[in-house]
């Protein structure tokens, strides 16, 4: 997390090809200069673990550090979904040293709760900028002398050197830093991946790490480092999030978005884009973060007070909502091959539904049993044969929002202990929601954001042109063409031949008068791309800008 906005931030090109050149590893790829790294390795641009298997990161930020009491909130993490936590901890120059024995414990939690462990040092936060800041340096003498808690961990841990190691000042020093800081690890024979952020307070607007990835990649002898940026404000359009990472993934060489949220002081980043385009690409991504955070970006909180069954509303998108967490995260295969417990747990009991309004739904269960104990509950929706995520909830009731005025809805709930291993389906609950929602007094936009061959990304802004606000919704139009919706971010989309309904997602359920949410998405094309004419929203039309 970025402690102090970045000043004079430059916007990236749209079109910048001419540097595309520097970050081909032509020296990337040769024979490592020692035996394939002993866990978590790269290849081909591409995180694997040790059976070769890719391994696509989803996961959250967790301030160990500053919370060493909260390290149960790791089972909370896993049981929304997460495959991976990304831990803070100190080298003891700016806040309290992790020592050996407490990164042993955060391990064995990670371990135990089956989540892939990326520890990160914090004091190098801002470092030729930052007051008391440390450098990579430093940062690699703290791994070092906790390796004892390390060794052995290469398939379980990632190793991430320092948290945005420079600021805004002397910032071109990053190449030769990092390549020395992954040289001492590999000196003092760490194996592990090693995972390296960007300067910049971690937004690499300069394009430093972007221009001198491949070099720093081919200094580390075991061919095993990942690069990670971190998108805030400079991230905020969804051609500088697709053109950062298709540069690296063109190259062949492997990325990670380590920290980003839905909003922060220094602008809006485009946090739908974000996670539609690494699930394109098959990135990871790490987002900040779970809960404490202070100094006045709070907003960032995923859950309130470090409580699992308080969502906030980021929470509910990065967990809930399109491209999220519960919809495409994979655990990884280390944990399946690793033996243990592999006794789900007894079903939930059938759900009961309660406080049905136009656009939500209280649903309650009895809980399930198992031998090590239940973390978490899955709730979806059921269609025939298929199911969709609504949420997940450590509890035994929990309500689901974004549903659209007077439509049926069935439910059913799933149980999951700290393996990981997934109840049977619970009894389902059919409910109709109210007819109460407010009628569609609404104003549509549609735009071609951009084009292929064969392709184009979309923008639809719906705007509450009324006086009450719309709560729930659901939006359908017709493509005039051969058009199909393949990802869309903002909402849950039906397409049948040339209809296509969009259902609210939770975060987007609500519009204020005068207010607006915004929907995007990728789409095939034939030999022509005509807009959509009309909109409906709740059955009702809208008028089209």
């Amino acid at each position: 997390m970025r402690s102090r906005t970045p000043s004079a931030v430059p916007r990236l090109a749209t079109v910048a090809a001419a540097l595309l050149g520097l970050l081909l590893p032509l020296l990337a790829f040769g024979s490592p200069a020692h035996a394939a790294p002993p866990g978590f390795r790269v290849a081909n641009g591409r995180l694997l673990e040790s059976n070769g298997n890719d391994f696509v990161m989803r996961g959250v930020n967790h301030a160990h550090t500053w919370y060493p009491d909260r390290v149960g909130s790791l089972a909370h993490i896993k049981a929304k979904g997460a495959n991976t936590v990304r831990v803070v901890l100190s080298s003891g120059d700016r806040w309290t040293r992790n020592d050996a024995a407490d990164v042993s414990n955060v391990v064995a939690r990670c371990k135990q709760n089956r989540l892939i462990c990326v520890l990160e040092v914090h004091d190098t936060t801002g470092y030729g900028e930052q007051s008391g800041a440390v450098t990579l340096s430093r940062a690699a003498d703290y791994w070092i002398g906790v390796q004892s808690a390390l060794a052995g961990q290469e398939d379980y841990v990632i190793v991430n050197i320092g948290n945005e190691p420079y600021g805004n000042t002397n910032y071109s020093a990053w190449t030769a830093d990092t390549k020395a800081a992954v040289q001492k690890l590999r000196s003092a024979g760490l194996r592990h991946t090693i995972m390296v952020d960007a300067p910049n307070w971690g937004q690499d607007w300069a394009f430093t790490m972007r221009d001198n990835a491949a070099s720093v990649f081919a200094a580390d002898p075991d061919a095993n480092t990942v690069f990670s940026i971190h998108m805030y404000g400079v991230f905020d359009t969804a051609v500088e999030i697709s053109d950062y990472l298709n540069r690296f993934v063109t190259a062949k060489l492997p990325i990670v978005v380590g920290e980003f949220g839905h909003n922060h002081s220094d602008g809006d980043p485009d946090e739908d884009t974000i996670l539609a385009v690494t699930r394109q690409l098959g990135l990871g991504y790490l987002g900040w973060s779970w809960s404490g955070n202070g100094g006045g970006v709070e907003y960032l909180d995923m859950v309130t007070n470090f409580d699992p069954d308080q969502l906030t509303s980021w929470g509910q998108r990065i967990f809930n909502g399109a491209n999220g967490i519960a919809a495409t995260s994979e655990e990884a295969a280390v944990y399946a091959s690793s033996g243990g417990d592999t006794t789900p747990p007894t079903a939930p009991g059938t759900l009961t539904a309660a406080a049905v309004t136009s656009s939500s739904v209280t649903l309650n269960w009895s809980a399930a049993t198992d031998a090590t104990g239940v973390t978490g509950y899955d709730v979806v929706r059921v269609s025939g044969t298929s199911e969709t995520a609504a949420t997940t909830t450590a509890g035994t009731s929990t309500t689901v929002t974004g549903l659209a005025p007077a439509t049926s809805y069935t439910f059913a709930v799933y149980a999951r202990d700290a393996a990981g291993n997934r109840s049977p389906r619970s009894g389902t609950v059919a409910v109709t929601t109210a007819s109460g929602g407010s009628a569609a007094t609404c104003g549509v936009s549609y735009r071609v954001t951009n084009e292929w061959p064969g392709g184009f990304q979309g923008e639809i802004v719906i705007r509450n042109t009324g006086s009450s606000a719309i709560s729930g919704w659901t939006l359908h139009r017709t493509f005039p063409d051969s058009q199909r919706v393949s990802n869309l971010w903002g909402g849950t989309p039906t397409q049948s031949g040339a209809e296509v309904s969009v259902a609210a997602a939770s975060y987007t359920a609500t519009i204020a008068p005068a207010g607006s949410v915004t929907l995007g998405f990728t789409a095939t094309k034939g030999g022509t791309n005509p807009s959509p004419t009309a909109f409906t929203l709740n059955d009702s039309a809208c008028s089209v800008a």
